[in-house]
């Protein structure tokens, strides 16, 4: 069965589409990438002139920020704080391993400054 034309140009639309899907997929790697590195040096920081990991009072700014700026751009706020908690636990996930590998015992968590 042969395609028709606008069959054919709803596939290069599509192809279009998932290419900038793609490209935005890679940007997102790399920014998250860029954001752990920071916060990787952070729990260093932290660990080596004994900081206090955890900072409540700037996750609960960051979220409402977040929230604000998801709302501001039209995307879910309950789905961008979902996905800043996610990357809240990776953070802790490495302060905690930082902390140890510093000698420091059972960290409490850390916050969003990373």
């Amino acid at each position: 069965m042969a395609e028709t034309s606008d069959t054919q140009k709803a596939r290069e639309i599509l192809a279009g589409y998932r290419a900038s899907i793609d490209n935005i997929d890679a940007a997102l790697v790399h920014m998250l990438a860029e954001r752990f590195r920071c916060t990787k040096a952070v729990g260093h920081l932290k660990a080596t002139h004994d900081l206090p990991p955890a900072d409540p009072a700037r996750e609960e700014r960051q979220i409402a920020r977040l929230r604000q700026l998801a709302a501001d751009a039209h995307l879910d706020p309950d789905f961008a704080e979902k996905f800043l908690n996610f990357i809240i636990r990776e953070v802790i996930r490495h302060h905690e391993m930082i902390a140890r590998e510093n000698g420091a015992g059972d960290a409490p968590h850390a916050g969003t400054d990373g």
